[in-house]
């Protein structure tokens, strides 16, 4: 396999740093393990937010989202987590990132974070 998971998230010059426009991204293939039981948990990441010299490079993203499918991790914690990385890579001037899981034991779990710049 020529292509591994990794906690590396690249990014690229803003093309337009001079103007506020929103850059959104779904990933309905992020994986996780239940840190009680190791059974594997799906969700769909919706990542939305505003650049302001940096953008990140989607296939970075896809390596890094690829990196928590070995990982234990409980919803609220690792969505905070993405969310604390992504804003370290690219320090963008507006981010919201929300995590739908599927079901687990009948219920449904949504987890949603937000950074503000100079917050």
């Amino acid at each position: 396999m020529s292509t591994k998971p990794s906690k590396e998230l690249e990014t690229f010059v803003n093309p337009q740093p001079h103007r506020d426009y929103v850059i959104s991204i779904r990933v309905p293939e992020f994986t996780c393990l239940c840190p009680k039981t190791g059974q594997p948990d799906f969700a769909t990441l919706y990542l939305d937010y505003t650049p302001d010299q940096l953008c990140v490079e989607l296939k970075s993203l896809k390596l890094y989202v690829w990196s928590f499918r070995d990982k234990g991790a409980f919803h609220e914690a690792v969505t905070n987590e993405i969310l604390d990385d992504l804003v370290q890579a690219l320090d963008p001037r507006w981010m919201k990132l929300r995590m739908e899981f599927n079901v687990r034991g009948g219920i449904y779990t949504d987890v949603t974070v937000e950074h503000r710049q100079g917050e």
